[in-house]
């Protein structure tokens, strides 16, 4: 598992991501954003030449990578972390409010 803040890329296997998984779209920049903050604005960003971010065309929420050699995710207030070969649930830390649960704000 790799966490850079409130993001963490679970592995899976590739047989793990449903077929409704689609090509995720990129911001104006071109990015991969995994997760933006709230407060911030600041971005979760996921880069690799031969990086595919995806999302379940069923629930938009639901995030999955697929990297075939390496990729680095990348944040304006956080280390780069190397992320290697594999596929991966992006699970985004969530925290309790009365009654539900909604993501961490940055």
């Amino acid at each position: 598992m790799y966490r850079q803040g409130d993001v963490l890329l679970v592995p899976i296997t590739a047989g793990e991501v449903p077929a409704t998984a689609v090509p995720a779209p990129r911001d104006r920049s071109g990015r991969m954003i995994l997760a933006r903050g709230e407060a911030t604005g600041h971005a979760h960003v996921i880069v690799g030449p031969d990086t595919l971010l995806l999302a379940d065309r069923d629930d938009i929420d639901r995030l999955f990578v697929k990297v075939v050699t390496r990729a680095r995710v990348v944040h304006e207030e956080h280390a780069t972390i190397t992320v290697p070969a594999g596929t991966y649930r992006i699970i985004r830390q969530r925290e309790y409010v009365p009654g539900s649960w909604r993501p961490v704000a940055d």
